[in-house]
């Protein structure tokens, strides 16, 4: 199954908004609902408007997630597990980065895990941003491969995975955004990198050398933060889903001096 995200580009929010208790749990609404459809959530509404009618009450939030968790099989144990590593990987790789906030974390949908996180806009587009998206990016399979000695396919198998985001960085970085080790200064854009790579394996070593790299750096991150990874896996495992609050708590508990 396709572990996704859904990343956002923001700046950090203030503490006042973090403090306040209706965003609190419309956040965990919002990360209880990561991979529904619009239509999901409108008929899950409905339900629970018809539930509050029956008995004779106002609609709660707590009916619109026991409706969210209703709507979803629940996850086979070992694979929750796998779920909860990959995802707690990929955000303590971007909070050890400090790319920007985790909003969410999601493993109770039943297609994979979700992360909600942002960025600070002021360090983008640098090659030291680049590549420090590409090592979140293998956050999750460096995860799988740390923990369970083995990955599963939830870094691939789809245009918006891991591994094909990853592939799309790294391919620009050769071909169009100036950082190449060859002809730099060429802007050398291609819609599907697959096709550059089957008549160019040169450039295809490249890229993968890249993507090598970004592992090898996410697995020595999340080595050095293992006390942490393993806490937010496991709180990850049984809550199933966390907002902003709950993660930031573990992940600056373990925060390493400078």
């Amino acid at each position: 199954m396709t572990a996704t995200q859904n990343i956002n580009t923001t700046e950090t929010p203030t503490a006042a908004h973090q403090a306040n208790p209706a965003d609190s749990i419309l956040r965990r609404l919002a990360t209880r609902a990561m991979g529904l459809t619009g239509a999901d959530i409108e008929r899950i509404v409905r339900e629970a408007r018809l539930k509050a009618r029956r008995g004779k009450r106002a609609i709660s939030y707590e009916d619109i997630e026991e409706g969210i968790r209703g709507n979803r099989p629940p996850v086979p144990y070992d694979l929750r597990w796998r779920f909860a590593f990959h995802e707690a990987g990929h955000a303590v790789v971007h909070h050890a980065l400090d790319l920007g906030p985790v909003r969410g974390l999601n493993i109770d949908t039943g297609l994979g895990g979700y992360n909600l996180v942002g960025f600070h806009l002021w360090a983008t587009d640098t090659r030291d941003w680049y590549e420090n998206m590409l090592t979140m990016l293998m956050a999750g399979r460096a995860a799988e491969l740390l923990v369970l000695k083995r990955v599963s396919s939830g870094s691939g198998g789809a245009d918006n995975s891991d591994l094909a985001r990853a592939t799309r960085i790294a391919f620009d970085m050769e071909r169009t955004l100036g950082f190449g080790a060859e002809h730099p200064l060429l802007y050398r854009p291609h819609r599907d990198p697959g096709e550059v790579f089957v008549r160019d394996s040169e450039l295809a070593a490249r890229v993968h050398a890249r993507l090598e790299v970004a592992l090898d750096r996410a697995t020595a991150i999340l080595r050095k933060r293992r006390p942490t990874f393993h806490a937010l896996a496991k709180a990850l495992f049984d809550a199933q889903a966390m907002d902003e609050t709950a993660v930031l708590q573990i992940l600056t508990d373990g925060d390493l001096p400078p």
